[in-house]
């Protein structure tokens, strides 16, 4: 006999319409917020304190007209709170940090702008759903790359030397003594100049597939007084790297290669032998439903419209966003011939950390 359908649940259904609306209007929100960022409002508000439509719109440059509709959605979301009495707007100091703070620890501008430029491609995206393959990096323009910079900036201005380079000491005294330092997949280069201004007696060097974001690094390492000791390569690593280093690191750069297999097996050729591959990776479970949730959802989305796409674009693995858990970046370093990896004990909720030996 078979089976019977479970019974409708109403209560069940409408909670569940409820919450769809709820994301629908949480939509538009990180739309008007991403707005609020690229005009530069939150950062007014931030600054000259409580204001009407007219006087943020003055400042600011835009018009009154949607500067009065953008205030009105971002109070309705309750992120600007509004004084009947005197028509004014306001940006509470414990919102600024998220909304305001550019390079502060919980700003949140960084992943409004690549959110927005990889959303972009959602033709494109649509289009490999259907087809198979993916939307190379090249389709994307430049706001991505800025967005990924800032939100790099946040934990390279705040986490990078105060938090992670302490919890792994001996990397730490290896790049005070001075060691040659290698950065693959190092982006605009913000991870090693960082680390050059902090222990100027090493050498560092960036690799990077991705040509315009080298361009960017060099100029970055110009501008910081720091290209004595800092070069940046355009170079496909897992074809293999020309030096042998002492510390290697990869930031969230695993997850999105097309061989990843190829990447580990070069770091781990290039690692001197006592030498210290620095692995930032996602913090993620290798069971679905250990990353349902908030963040589990957003990397999922970032997945389709960038991690994954990108790898498959190229012909590689598509391990996407949440594709390299603990386990399987344990399995693949045994593989390439590592024999240590050791995660290291860090709360975040985004990262998880290793220190990984030959």
């Amino acid at each position: 006999m078979a089976a019977r359908p479970p019974a409708f649940d109403q209560v069940k259904s409408e909670a569940f319409a409820g919450r769809v609306l709820e994301d629908t209007s949480m939509c538009m929100v990180t739309l008007m917020a991403a707005l609020g960022d690229r005009l530069g409002l939150f950062k007014s508000l931030a600054t000259s304190g409580p204001s009407t439509s007219v006087e943020l719109a003055a400042r600011t440059g835009v018009s009154e007209r949607y500067a009065r509709e953008w205030l009105g959605g971002m109070t309705a979301a309750r992120y600007v709170e509004y004084d009947p009495d005197s028509g004014r707007f306001a940006l509470p100091p414990e919102h600024a940090s998220t909304l305001a703070q550019e390079d502060g620890p919980f700003f949140v501008g960084g992943q409004y702008q690549t959110m927005l430029a990889a959303i972009a491609q959602i033709g494109r995206v649509e289009e490999a759903f259907r087809t198979g393959g993916g939307v190379p990096q090249s389709a994307y323009d430049d706001s991505l790359w800025d967005g990924q910079a800032r939100v790099s900036a946040r934990w390279a201005e705040n986490l990078l030397t105060q938090v992670w380079l302490p919890a792994l000491p001996e990397v730490q005294t290896k790049l005070k003594r001075g060691a040659a330092v290698a950065d693959v997949g190092c982006g605009r280069g913000l991870a090693l100049i960082k680390l050059a201004l902090a222990c100027p007696n090493s050498y560092y060097v960036g690799y990077d597939l991705f040509e315009p974001a080298i361009a960017r690094a060099s100029e970055n390492a110009r501008a910081a007084g720091v290209t004595d000791r800092v070069r940046f390569q355009q170079l496909n690593a897992a074809n293999g790297l020309p030096a042998q280093f002492d510390v290697i690191t990869t930031f969230d750069v695993v997850h999105d290669a097309a061989d990843p297999h190829g990447l580990l097996r070069a770091i781990r050729q290039a690692l001197r032998p006592d030498g210290i591959y620095v692995c930032v990776e996602r913090n993620c479970s290798d069971t679905l439903e250990e990353n349902i949730g908030p963040i589990g959802a957003l990397s999922y989305g970032m997945s389709l419209f960038y991690c994954m796409t990108t790898s498959l674009a190229a012909g590689g693995a598509g391990l996407g966003t949440l594709g390299l858990p603990e386990t399987r970046l344990r399995e693949l370093c045994i593989e390439a011939g590592f024999r240590c990896v050791d995660r290291l004990p860090l709360e975040n909720p985004f990262n998880a950390f290793y220190g990984i030996k030959p």
